[in-house]
Parts: structure tokens; sequence; C-alpha cells
């Protein structure tokens, strides 16, 4: 599955991105250099089982086991103190990047009801791409009946390339369903 992508981008992305952007150094070429999923529990102030079955969800999805995200600071109004657990999140590179990209892409993105595409204007200014997913029932591994409650991510692309347009491109080549 994930060789189907990267087979895509060595055969049929890489000369395109060539063609249009004129690059005159295979260095220049923008690839996929990760893939950053991570998930906000706010509720684990309360409840720590909450972010276990969180970290269950998300080592599900990805095949690999997530690190735990902390509070950077206190902050009193949300009754976070510094040093708490607050979430967890996955850095994917390689073969398992190219997996994840291939499922979110191909499976996972057009079971989201009323899907007409995501957004081309999530990008950071330099090359990299952010998602907002609301609910992780649209990943095929994840059990509607066994999960507690429903979480949103957020999944990061990394790119190495310089520009908002050539990343666009890069995603688009890929397979990325962007809105027209």
């Amino acid at each position: 599955m994930a060789a189907r992508l990267k087979d895509k981008y060595e055969k049929e992305v890489i000369p395109a991105l060539v063609e249009k952007f004129e690059y005159k150094n295979v260095m220049e070429i923008p690839k996929l250099e990760k893939i950053v999923i991570n998930m906000g529990v706010g509720e684990a102030k309360e409840n720590s089982k909450v972010l276990e079955s969180a970290t269950g969800d998300l080592q599900l999805i990805t095949g690999q086991k997530p690190i735990l995200t902390r509070a950077k600071k206190s902050i009193a109004n949300f009754k976070i103190r510094e040093n708490m657990p607050i979430g967890c999140k996955v850095t994917l590179r390689k073969q398992q990047m190219y997996e994840f990209a291939d499922k979110l892409m191909n499976v996972a993105l057009p079971r989201v009801r009323d899907f007409r595409g995501i957004s081309s204007k999530s990008f950071d200014g330099r090359g990299n791409y952010a998602l907002g997913i609301k609910e992780q029932l649209i990943f095929p591994e994840v059990e509607y009946d066994k999960i507690d409650k429903i979480r949103g991510m957020d999944i990061i692309f990394v790119t190495t390339a310089k520009s908002d347009e050539e990343a666009r491109e890069l995603l688009r080549f890929l397979g990325m369903p962007f809105a027209q």
C-alpha cells in the first residue's frame, strides 16, 4: 500500500514538479519529510483514563506508540499545571508515513460526511500543511462500539518545499483531495 504512494512519488510526482517549477538540481525537488498527528485531550486533567483511551485510538490509527504531550506552563483559568499531560502525538517518517498518507487520502477522507475536498488555504508559509479532523471514526481501524468519546486530531504534513505553492503541488500530485 505504502509502496504504491512512494512509487507514485518517484515515477509521476518528481517529473511533474520538475516540469512545473524547472528545478536545476535534484535536491531542490520538494518531498514529504514527516507527518505529525496530534490529539489534544483537554478532559485529561480530571480523568487520566481519557488520555489512555485517546492514546490507544492514536496507536490503532497510526500503528506507532504515541508520546504524551505536556503543558508548557500553568494556566489557572483552564485548571492546568505545568508539566501536566494534556494530549498525545505521533511523528511518522519513511514507510509508515507513506502508509498513513495513502490511507488518509484514499480511505479516511472519502468517509467524511458531506466531503467536498479539503481546504487549500491551510499552509503555513514555509511549505507545511495542517489538516484538522473532527472525529477519529473515519479511520477503518477504529470500531464505533469500542470508543468512549469522539475526538478530533490535527494532522501536519511537513515538506521540504520552500513555498506554499510548491507544497500544494506536491500534495496535489500525491493525491490530496483539495477543494476546487
